[in-house]
């Protein structure tokens, strides 16, 4: 069939039946293919982009150039003529009843379907990083409260849950996990990201897309790549990223992502890496990604990121030539709305400057992906099944933000909560007369990210309620303890000290003060953590470090609770209080989960995603460092940060016990340090570690065994360690587990001097360890054979926790 053959889409197709791409019962590429072929090239172009009805050219951003790059929206009447790729967040734009949104939804899908030949409805795509951002929608916290709770398992159920509740009203694709390594905590955007290490961001990441695709939604991986390495923390900036840094750090936790996840779709950054745009970035989205990865979804824009190849990157001398340049490279769809794949990529076809057979690949990629989510299918149906009934689900109202999800959001916030420091202040006595002060003490929005629905849409609705219960810290710890006075003492960015006598004198009258500093979330500037509000330095904004200055010098112990989405320098505030609690924005659930922890009733097991710095003004670094990148006497500065990547403490300390490597014959051989010798590990074979720990406490405790991997000499400078695995282990009073690592070669591999990924033989070391500075056991190990060249789908370590009988298995000490 020619392509854009004038045909009935109804009338007989070659098996005569009536509209053969409808006909489940027929393979997707032939359905697929029967569309292609049918469709003109105005039916095409309309697949490939969306339609953001509601968007704002006057202002209230809440994506960048929003108001620069909305006035040109044409009328939904005009887009939908041929057809409609996608519609662009119809709950993340303005609060809306859910069950009044689904039903409007449908009655857009229903005229899309009616105004295209062939009866093809929008997929749907909305936010969802910390939860479904809609209106009364369950408010979990942030990525790096994930990362906190090293708990792939409980980010799987909670990402269940969003996408269960997506599909509840119609929406089919969430744009989200951000799997960004972070490189500068100045970056807004780090309380997006998931934490500084591209292993648990590989696994927590894999762990929500799982959750995510079984809902049946579409998950995007963001931002593709190399976002988060933008010099100086600064948003949308050029990243300065060698071949080895992308490769090694950057690129893994997408890969794992989409390999072990199952990801349908990916999304370009908007950062340029060594002056190419990853929008215009062939070998990244076409050779990397299609190619070597084997990768078959869609890969969306970020938001006006084609447009941005002419008005921003200056790699396009028009939206004509930035269409061209985009389609080539591999993005398949343009968001938010129609711009540079309309007109200006019609004109380019139609005058034989691009080809037309790019335009097919990426709508066979489009069409294949509406036919893998049922909206090819003949009976498919606008109006979801949970608001077909006019009462709603089971005879009542549909919620999004039910029982069990807050249960999940509680205890992922639980979780994500770290004691890094504690004289024996905590847990608060029962009785004690306690001082809260700070201005996050009382202000519920401090629980929530820049990417929650009530900081993101919500804060431009005063009017209206914020559709969801957030209690403040204040709040939960006066259900818990009595004779709690609270004074805020100052604002989050404000220079006014005038609250500090009332803070101080509250602390005074106190036996222990809690002070509750931090960021607010928000929006290009208007916070202090979130998209565009980037940091010059690591200190805590405003006067906030001097009421935490004026409180200590009371006497009084102090509880320093930071509140934030970022790491922050504390310093000497931190070695002058009497117990210092670190929380990334935790959710609606935040302030329950703290005040929980304050108090005794949850034992602390979180542990930090990010190391927390001494040093406001120096460059921000991670853990990752290579030797030259640590402390040494040749510099003034000193880099180590005050509390380690992977650092955490409860109130009971479980006790490990001796590691032992476990061979064919399952003989134990000492792993506690160099003095045992190096074990044969063959470069293309595994390694087996073990280890007892014991709860010795009178409570329940949760701990986290690191295993990290330090290379005795590589032929390019490596990290001096970095995570290979990890395995949270929830021990009762008295309880023991077995701990048993299986690493394979693969996890030592790196990108050699030839730029391919090896595993090279010689002395690596694995470190147990309680975190990246905290090593409980050293087992040196000689990797034997040849070099090996390792590919896309190299294997990753593994951990097993198997919790012991003390009855039936004698426990070592």
């Amino acid at each position: 069939m020619a392509q854009g053959q004038d045909v009935d889409p109804a009338g007989p197709g070659e098996r005569g039946d009536a509209r053969p791409w409808q006909d489940p019962g027929r393979s997707v590429a032939e359905r697929v293919e029967h569309l292609v072929g049918a469709m003109t090239l105005d039916e095409k172009l309309s697949q490939l982009v969306g339609l953001w009805v509601g968007a704002d050219p006057d202002g209230g951003d809440v994506a960048p150039h929003q108001a620069d790059m909305s006035g040109h929206v044409p009328a939904f009447a005009d887009v939908i003529a041929g057809g409609l790729g996608q519609l662009t967040r119809p709950f993340g734009t303005a609060p809306v009843d859910p069950v009044q949104g689904a039903r409007s939804l449908a009655r857009s899908q229903a005229q899309i379907v009616a105004a295209n030949r062939f009866g093809i409805p929008a997929q749907v795509h909305d936010e969802c990083l910390a939860g479904f951002a809609a209106w009364q929608a369950t408010a979990y916290p942030v990525p790096l409260s994930w990362g906190a709770s090293f708990s792939p398992g409980l980010v799987e159920e909670m990402a269940r849950r969003i996408g269960a509740s997506m599909r509840s009203v119609g929406v089919h694709q969430g744009l989200a996990p951000v799997l960004d390594v972070t490189r500068d905590f100045r970056w807004g955007r780090t309380e997006e990201t998931i934490g500084e290490d591209p292993h648990l961001v590989g696994e927590i990441g894999a762990a929500y897309v799982r959750g995510l695709e079984s809902a049946g939604v579409v998950a995007t991986l963001k931002h593709f790549a190399g976002y988060s390495a933008s010099r100086a923390g600064r948003n949308l900036a050029p990243a300065g990223l060698g071949p080895r840094e992308l490769a090694d750090v950057i690129l893994p936790p997408f890969e794992v992502a989409l390999r072990e996840g199952g990801a349908r779709s990916v999304m370009h950054s908007y950062a340029d890496v060594d002056g190419v745009p990853a929008a215009a970035d062939v070998h990244l989205l076409t050779d990397l990604l299609r190619e070597r990865w084997g990768f078959g979804g869609t890969v969306v824009a970020d938001y006006y990121g084609i447009a941005f190849l002419h008005t921003l990157h200056g790699v396009a001398a028009d939206l004509e030539e930035a269409a061209g340049l985009a389609l080539a490279a591999g993005v398949d769809v343009e968001l938010p709305s129609v711009h540079a794949y309309g007109d200006f990529l019609r004109a380019g076809v139609a005058a034989g400057r691009i080809d037309e057979a790019l335009v097919d690949r990426a709508l066979r990629r489009v069409l294949t992906q509406k036919c893998e989510l049922g909206l090819l299918d003949a009976d498919w149906e606008p109006l979801p099944e949970a608001v077909r009934d006019p009462a709603g689900r089971n005879g009542t109202e549909l919620t999004l933000d039910d029982r069990r999800s807050r249960a999940v959001a509680l205890e992922i916030a639980r979780r994500g909560v770290v004691l890094l420091a504690n004289d024996g202040t905590l847990p608060l006595p029962p009785a004690a007369r306690i001082a809260v002060v700070g201005p996050l003490a009382d202000d519920p929005l401090g629980m929530l990210g820049c990417y929650s629905f009530p900081v993101h849409v919500g804060v431009r609705h005063p009017e209206l309620p914020m559709g969801i219960e957030v209690p403040s810290v204040l709040g939960a710890l006066r259900e818990r303890a009595d004779g709690v006075t609270y004074a805020p003492g100052c604002d989050v960015t404000s220079r006014d000290t005038s609250g500090f006598d009332a803070a101080v004198a509250a602390a005074r009258d106190a036996e222990v003060c809690v002070v509750a500093v931090g960021d607010r979330a928000g929006l290009f500037g208007r916070g202090t953590s979130g998209e565009g509000c980037d940091a010059s330095d690591l200190r805590l904004p405003g006067v906030q470090a001097d009421l935490v200055r004026a409180v200590l010098d009371t006497g009084t112990p102090v509880v320093l609770l930071v509140l934030s989405g970022r790491p922050y320098a504390l310093d000497d505030l931190a070695d002058d209080a009497a117990a210092v609690v670190q929380a990334f924005f935790p959710g609606q659930a935040g302030g329950q989960a703290i005040a929980e922890v304050l108090t005794g009733a949850v034992n602390p097991s979180g542990r930090l995603p990010v190391s927390l710095p001494r040093d406001a003004g120096g460059q921000p670094g991670t853990y990752l460092a290579a030797p030259l990148g640590r402390r040494s006497g040749v510099s003034a500065t000193d880099p180590t940060p005050q509390y380690p990547f992977g650092h955490g403490i409860g109130y009971t300390r479980v006790a490990w016990g001796d590691v032992s490597v476990l061979g064919d014959d399952d003989a134990a051989a000492s792993g506690s340090g160099p003095a045992g010798g190096r074990v044969a590990w063959p470069v293309d074979g595994d390694v087996t570690l073990e280890l007892t720990v014991r709860n010795d406490g009178a409570r329940a405790a949760a701990d986290v065994v690191q295993l990290y991997l330090h290379d005795v000499a590589a032929q390019v400078v490596q990290p001096v360690v970095r995570l290979v695995a990890f395995a949270r282990v929830e021990l009762d009073a008295g309880a023991s587990a077995r701990v048993r690592f299986t690493v394979p070669a693969d996890a030592a591999s790196f990108t050699g001097l030839r730029r391919e990924r090896i595993v090279e033989p010689g002395g690596v070391e694995l470190r147990v360890a309680r975190s990246s500075a905290d090593v409980h056991a050293v087992v040196p190990l000689e990797l034997t054979g040849a070099l090996r060249r390792v590919g896309p789908g190299r294997r990753r370590a593994s951990a097993d926790v198997r919790v012991l009988d003390p009855l039936a298995e004698e426990v070592p000490a």
